[in-house]
């Protein structure tokens, strides 16, 4: 028994399929194949019941799944630990961002990390909170940058910046003529927004609440790229946080986004990580790096 086929019966235990398992760890399915199989008659039970839909795990696996995966985090955080002695500036870092910072605030933050720390790896993924939160707890993440609040035990965050929202509605809307507005101005309206599981959406929602606001009954898009397409086309209005209002991918021409006045609807971002993570005094001064580093580029 060894900590890849560990990896394998994790793997074909969390996306039901061989194929896709052996594409995630990177080896031919035969290889994912013939090491379980050897794992199975080493464990003398049989993991999976194989059909040609996929792999589902038998009453055996299901027993001893979560004891593998046990094993699995104990083996990165052992890795971690060692790096982290070496040296917490190097090495690769696994780093989550939700989807809808990820296009707009990276390109800050990548380059600034590289100069500050040439040696240090980023590895990104993109997701939302609650597969961020999973990927922290188990340790296939060792850091993420997320919205507060952050509902998750064990982790440990610094709050990098605060950004504001702001409405994008197509240029040609009655309330693309106001320099700003307040929340009144959303009372009755309609806005499109994202579909379930973003916290954006959330925050949103307790926007449109508060404004007298209602989400549009049957529209869901899957990215704020969706949204703002739809807005630049003269379709409905939403809330744009500040980094993606500010994108050179934004239509100018067809879309105005308008500032609040205070006090202004935002949200709050921080990197988290867990609390007994090797290199946690080194992510909380990492955090504060590129907070100061933002406070610069965006005032």
């Amino acid at each position: 028994m060894n900590l890849r086929d560990l990896e394998y019966f994790a793997a074909v235990a969390e996306l039901g399929h061989f194929r896709r398992a052996a594409e995630r760890c990177f080896v031919s399915q035969p290889t994912l194949s013939g090491q379980l199989k050897k794992l199975e008659e080493e464990l003398g039970v049989s993991l999976f019941e194989r059909s040609r839909a996929g792999a589902r795990l038998t009453a055996a696996g299901e027993s001893l799944l979560p004891h593998a995966r046990g094993i699995l985090e104990q083996g990165r955080r052992l890795e971690e630990a060692a790096r982290a002695l070496k040296d917490p500036r190097s090495g690769p870092l696994q780093l989550g961002v939700i989807p809808t910072l990820a296009p707009y605030l990276m390109p800050k933050v990548v380059p600034y990390t590289r100069k500050l720390h040439p040696k240090l790896e980023l590895y990104l993924a993109e997701m939302q909170t609650r597969d961020l939160l999973k990927a922290l707890g188990d340790g296939r993440l060792e850091a993420a940058f997320m919205a507060l609040p952050i509902d998750g035990g064990g982790l440990e965050y610094e709050t990098v910046f605060t950004e504001a929202f702001f409405l994008a509605v197509p240029a040609g809307h009655p309330l693309a003529r106001k320099a700003a507005l307040v929340s009144a101005d959303l009372e009755g309206e309609t806005l499109y927004l994202l579909e379930e599981g973003h916290c954006l959406k959330d925050q949103a929602l307790e926007v449109c609440s508060a404004a007298g606001a209602h989400e549009h009954p049957h529209f869901r898009a899957t990215s704020l790229e969706t949204l703002r397409q739809m807005i630049g086309t003269g379709n409905g209005m939403t809330l744009m946080p500040r980094l993606a209002a500010e994108s050179p991918l934004s239509p100018a021409a067809a879309i105005r986004y308008l500032p609040f006045r205070n006090p202004a609807p935002h949200r709050d971002i921080a990197l988290a990580w867990r609390k007994t993570a090797p290199r946690a005094a080194f992510l909380r001064s990492w955090a504060r790096a590129v907070a100061g580093h933002l406070s610069d580029t965006l005032s």
